[in-house]
């Protein structure tokens, strides 16, 4: 069953450009019965949002700026976020901002049996990130259309400046998660291992280095073995990994 998703969007740091990609990555996760999005309408700056707010159905939430250079949209999504809670109408949250203020609201959402979803920009101090159970980039949404391409054309193609590096600490981070999760024999089933790395660490997605799903991504560092089996419960093989030994 899908899990009822509550949506709240901080309109003041969110670029528009990314909404139609966003909500087809929110709708992956759950239904999301509640969409809003905050912010002060009278503001040239959130005039790129409006036309984009009936096409996704979404509400915009009117909150002037009392103070100069303070932000009332946090607490407007704090106080609806907390109502939202208390109706016992969801089962998760996704909070689209890239505002370390939201970490406590996360972390209270999650205290309560929460599934929290957070969407932002890769600037998104780190507090806010792993106070979420799933953590996603906005700026790897974009690039997802370009999935259907060849590898061949893929790889003429100048680097995504927005496509992180394979770094060894991303490397130890799989090889130990393997560990974890090992047999006497040292395999690990692949679902167990993308499940566990996401708890370790919410914003880890194999989009992140330009990979759509994590098996590609795991066969592209080759310090890795990977085995398919025949799953007699299903037509899809069960993929199953294993550290190298010469992995540290």
């Amino acid at each position: 069953m899908d899990l009822k998703l509550a949506v709240l969007i901080d309109g003041d740091n969110i670029p528009s450009a990314y909404v139609k990609e966003m909500m087809e990555e929110i709708a992956k996760y759950g239904n999301p019965t509640i969409k809003r999005i905050y912010g002060d309408w009278t503001n040239p700056k959130l005039t790129k949002w409006k036309n984009l707010l009936l096409e996704n159905a979404i509400t915009p939430i009117q909150q002037y700026g009392y103070t100069y250079g303070k932000n009332s949209t946090d607490s407007a999504m704090i106080i609806d976020a907390m109502d939202i809670l208390y109706s016992e109408k969801v089962d998760g949250f996704c909070l689209v901002s890239s505002d370390s203020d939201f970490t406590r609201l996360a972390t209270r959402l999650r205290e309560a049996g929460m599934k929290i979803i957070g969407i932002g920009e890769k600037k998104t101090p780190n507090p806010f990130i792993v106070a979420c159970d799933k953590f996603i980039y906005i700026e790897i949404l974009k690039s997802q259309p370009e999935e259907a391409d060849s590898e061949v054309s893929k790889s003429k193609r100048p680097p995504d400046e927005n496509i992180d590096k394979i770094t060894p600490k991303v490397i130890k981070l799989i090889a130990s998660t393997i560990s974890d999760l090992a047999d006497d024999d040292g395999w690990a089933f692949l679902g167990d291992v993308g499940n566990l790395l996401q708890k370790k660490q919410p914003n880890f997605d194999s989009r992140n280095y330009g990979f759509q799903k994590l098996t590609p991504l795991i066969k592209s560092i080759k310090k890795f073995e990977i085995d398919q089996r025949e799953n007699t419960k299903g037509r899809f093989k069960l993929i199953y990994v294993k550290n190298k030994e010469n992995v540290k």
